[in-house]
C-alpha cells in the first residue's frame, strides 16, 4: 500500500518536475531589429540590434532589461538612436516549444543627428523618455536555445513637445540558462 501511495505521490509530481525544467532562471537575448521611427510625421527606416536580460523569478513573470541602437541615413542626415529600457514581462511557458510573452518596459531613448551644412558637419543630440509595449514568440531550438521568431513593440517617445509613435520589430536568437 505504501510503495502504491509514494508511485500515486510521484506521477502527481511529475508534472512539476516537467514544468520546472521548462521555465528558466534568466535569459539573454540578441539579434537583428527594425525600426519604423516617425519624424516628424515622416516615417523612417532604421535598421539594427536589439538585447536583453530577463530575470526570471517564476515561469510566468520575469523583470527584463532592453538595450538597442538603430541607424539610418534619412533625408541625407546621419542618424542614431539607442533604447535604454526596463520593466515587467509576462510569458505563457505551456508543456510545448513556443512561448509567447508580452511586455512592459519604460527608460529613455537618446537621439544623434549629424547633417552636413556648407561643407562643416552640424551634430545634435537629445535624450527623452521612452515607452516600449509588445510581446513576442520564443520557439525552443534546445534546451537551452530558442528562436526569437518576432518581437513587436510600440515604441512612443518624448522629444521637444511632440510624441513620437514608432513600431520596432527584432528577431534573433535567446540562450536561456538555469531551471526552475
Amino acid at each position: 500500500m505504501q510503495k502504491m501511495l509514494l508511485a500515486a505521490g510521484l506521477a502527481l509530481l511529475w508534472p512539476l518536475a516537467i514544468s520546472a525544467q521548462e521555465s528558466p532562471k534568466a535569459e539573454l537575448f540578441g539579434g537583428y531589429s527594425y525600426l519604423r521611427a516617425d519624424a516628424g510625421g515622416e516615417g523612417v527606416n532604421l535598421n539594427g540590434w536589439n538585447a536583453s536580460i530577463a530575470v526570471n523569478p517564476n515561469r510566468w513573470f520575469g523583470l527584463v532589461a532592453d538595450f538597442s541602437g538603430h541607424y539610418g541615413s534619412p533625408f541625407d542626415v546621419d542618424t542614431s538612436v539607442h533604447s535604454f529600457l526596463f520593466g515587467p514581462r509576462v510569458s505563457y511557458r505551456k508543456h510545448g516549444t513556443v512561448t509567447p510573452f508580452a511586455h512592459a518596459l519604460f527608460g529613455a531613448t537618446h537621439i544623434k543627428v549629424t547633417t552636413n551644412v556648407a561643407g562643416a558637419k552640424l551634430t545634435e543630440s537629445d535624450t527623452a523618455f521612452a515607452l516600449a509595449l509588445g510581446g513576442g514568440i520564443d520557439v525552443k531550438l534546445r534546451p537551452s536555445v530558442a528562436l526569437r521568431l518576432i518581437q513587436a513593440d510600440y515604441l512612443l517617445t518624448r522629444f521637444g513637445e511632440e510624441t513620437q509613435n514608432n513600431v520596432r520589430l527584432s528577431t534573433g536568437f535567446v540562450f536561456r540558462w538555469g531551471n526552475r
